[in-house]
């Protein structure tokens, strides 16, 4: 079954916890990676099934939106990426993060 990777990045703490904890929730997916960017601003992804990925993407970009300040500076999803876009960049599943797969 593919597996998509989607990214949420906005500006403040608070919102990407609320993207973070709706894309969970919403979706059988996968938090794979998150970042610190520049500015205040933060980056999580997550990983799943195509149709789990859309729904979980779409619900934190919607959490966002309900933080005080939150905003969504940009958002993606990547249906099925190659192999190596996986390995290079930190979207792979990792030990740390397997057993909640």
């Amino acid at each position: 079954m593919p597996h998509a990777v989607g990214v949420i990045e906005t500006l403040g703490f608070p919102a990407i916890l609320a993207a973070a904890d709706a894309m969970v929730k919403a979706g059988k997916v996968t938090l794979v990676w998150f970042d610190k960017a520049e500015s205040g601003r933060f980056v999580v992804a997550i990983r799943g099934p195509v149709s789990e990925v859309k729904t979980g993407h779409a619900a934190g970009v919607e959490a966002v939106d309900k933080v005080f300040g939150g905003k969504v500076i940009t958002h993606y999803i990547v249906p099925n990426p190659p192999e190596n876009v996986v390995t290079v960049l930190p979207l792979d599943y990792t030990e740390a993060v397997e057993r909640f797969r």
